[in-house]
C-alpha cells in the first residue's frame, strides 16, 4: 500500500531554503579561500588547518610553555652577598682600605677613633715623597717578624693553611677584626738617597739642608724634635714621623733597630688621603707646602706610619662590594624574565 503524497507547507520549503542556502555559503566561502577561487574539499582542509596564535605556542612548547614565575629575591640574596663580599675582596686587597686611628702621634692632623681612606694602588703609578701619609708593615724593621709555625706534615692541612686561612682572615678583616696588625701610620720625611737632620740653627729639621716648616701640621706647641739625628736614607728605605713629635715613637726611636730606624718601601700598604670618619672631621689629606720647595728630593719612595692601626668600622670595601653587587644582580634578574 503506497504512502500517500505529502504536499510540501511553507515551513518545508522555508527548511529547505535555508539547507541550499548553507551549503552554497560554504561552498562560497571554500571557493573564495582556495587559490584560482577553486571551490572544496582542499579550501576546507586550508581552512581547517589553520592555528591560532596562541594554540601555535602551546603547541610549539607543550604544557610547560608558560611564564615562569620570578625567583624570590630570598632565594638569589645568598648570590648577592657572595658577589659582595668577592668584590670587597678585590677593593681591600689592591685598590683601598679604612684603617682606624689608635694613638695620639699623628695629631692633630689625625685623631684618635679617626677613620682614614688608604689608596693602595697610587704608588704603582708614582713614586713616594716626601709629605706624604703613609701605611706601612712594621715586621721586620720597627716589630720582631711573627714567629713562623712548622708546617704540618698533613697535606691536606697544608692546603687548607695556604688557601682557606688567608680567605677567612681577609674576609675578617672586611669587619675590622683582624687579628695580628702590625701596620703603622707616618708622615714620610726623606726619601732614599735624602740626608735627613736635626736640628738647624733655627731649631728646624733639614731635608737636603733644607729647612721644614712645619708649622702648619706640627701638634701645637711641639718643637721639630727634641732629639737631634742625622742620616742619609738607604736605597728602599724610608725616613718617617709622626705630627704629634713629643710622643710620636717613629724613626727617632728605632735608629737601633734594623735600617737604623728606616722602613722598607717594599712594606708600604698605600697612602692615606681621607678622613672618612667622623663627618665632622672629613677632609682631604694634602701634602703640605713646605714639601714642594725646591731642593728637597722627590724620589721614588714608600711609606710609614706612626701607631699600630686596626682595620677600620666603616667596612668600606664591604659597603662597595653590596654596592656594586646589587645591581649586577637587578640586571641579571631582569635578563631572566626577557
Amino acid at each position: 500500500m503506497s504512502r500517500p503524497a505529502r504536499a510540501n507547507t511553507p515551513a518545508d520549503e522555508d527548511d529547505f531554503s535555508y539547507i541550499l542556502a548553507g551549503s552554497g555559503g560554504q561552498a562560497g566561502a571554500a571557493s573564495q579561500a582556495s587559490p584560482g577561487g577553486q571551490a572544496g574539499a582542499g579550501g576546507q582542509a586550508g581552512a581547517g588547518t589553520r592555528v591560532e596564535p596562541d594554540q601555535e605556542r602551546l603547541t610549539a612548547g607543550g604544557p610547560r610553555a608558560r611564564k615562569r614565575k620570578p625567583r624570590s629575591f630570598w632565594r638569589e640574596l645568598p648570590v648577592l652577598v657572595i658577589i659582595a663580599l668577592v668584590i670587597a675582596l678585590v677593593i681591600k686587597t689592591f685598590l683601598l682600605q679604612a684603617f682606624y686611628i689608635p694613638s695620639s702621634s699623628m695629631e692633630n692632623t689625625l685623631d684618635i677613633g679617626d677613620k682614614v681612606l688608604v689608596n693602595k694602588l697610587v704608588y704603582h703609578l708614582r713614586p713616594i715623597e716626601p709629605g706624604d701619609i703613609v701605611v706601612f708593615n712594621g715586621a721586620g724593621s720597627w716589630v720582631p717578624e711573627p714567629a713562623s709555625g712548622r708546617p704540618s706534615s698533613d697535606p691536606v692541612v697544608r692546603l687548607y693553611d695556604a688557601t682557606l686561612v688567608p680567605v677567612f682572615h681577609a674576609i675578617a678583616g672586611l669587619f675590622g677584626t683582624a687579628p695580628g696588625q702590625t701596620d703603622f701610620i707616618k708622615r714620610v720625611i726623606g726619601v732614599p738617597g735624602d740626608h735627613v737632620a736635626c736640628c738647624n740653627a733655627a731649631g728646624d729639621v733639614t731635608v737636603n739642608g733644607v729647612a721644614l716648616h712645619e708649622q702648619s701640621y706640627l701638634f701645637p706647641g711641639n718643637p721639630p724634635s727634641m732629639q737631634r739625628f742625622s742620616i742619609t736614607v738607604p736605597p728602599g728605605r724610608l725616613w718617617v714621623m709622626g705630627d704629634h713629635r713629643s710622643v710620636s715613637y717613629d724613626s727617632r726611636g728605632h735608629t737601633e733597630d734594623p735600617g737604623e730606624g728606616t722602613i722598607p718601601e717594599n712594606m708600604v700598604v698605600g697612602r692615606a688621603f681621607m678622613i672618612i670618619w667622623p663627618p665632622s672631621r672629613w677632609r682631604i689629606l694634602q701634602i703640605p707646602a713646605t714639601f714642594g720647595q725646591p731642593g728637597i728630593s722627590r724620589g721614588s719612595a714608600a711609606a710609614a706610619a706612626a701607631a699600630v692601626l686596626s682595620p677600620a668600622a666603616p667596612y668600606l670595601p664591604l659597603e662597595a662590594g653590596f654596592v656594586v653587587a646589587l645591581p649586577l644582580t637587578w640586571l641579571r634578574r631582569r635578563l631572566r624574565r626577557r
